[in-house]
């Protein structure tokens, strides 16, 4: 897979400066790990937000104050989100953080790469 940098949450490769494309990890997220996960990003994008191909894996539900978190810091590291899962899992995520309100930037869940390739080509 190329030259990954390592996260707690997720694994990273930055292609063609462009388009960050994310590999996650199947464990709990909190308040902290996702603080430093956003920090990671930034210092991996020159602080600029970029479009991210997200490789879902399962992982335990995170409480309230994590969600609000992800919610707040999306739009700062990312302009569109594609995410990338078997089954419903990243519909099932949409649902969760965004339930009763718009998520604040582009997101789409797909079955394959293929697509969610064609799709982020919009943000890039």
């Amino acid at each position: 897979m190329g030259n990954l940098i390592k996260g707690t949450i997720a694994d990273y490769k930055f292609e063609d400066q462009k388009l960050l494309i994310s590999y996650s990890k199947s464990i709990q997220r909190t308040v902290e790990n996702i603080s430093e996960n956003v920090e990671l990003v930034k210092s991996i994008t020159g602080n600029k937000a970029v479009p991210l191909l997200i490789f879902l894996k399962p992982s335990p539900l995170p409480d309230k104050a994590t969600r609000e978190l992800s919610k707040q810091k999306l739009p700062e590291i990312y302009t569109a989100m594609a995410m990338v899962s078997e089954g419903n899992l990243g519909a099932f995520i949409m649902n969760l953080l965004f339930k009763f309100q718009q998520s604040p930037i582009p997101m789409k869940s797909f079955s394959n790469e293929a697509d969610a390739r064609k799709w982020l080509q919009q943000y890039l």
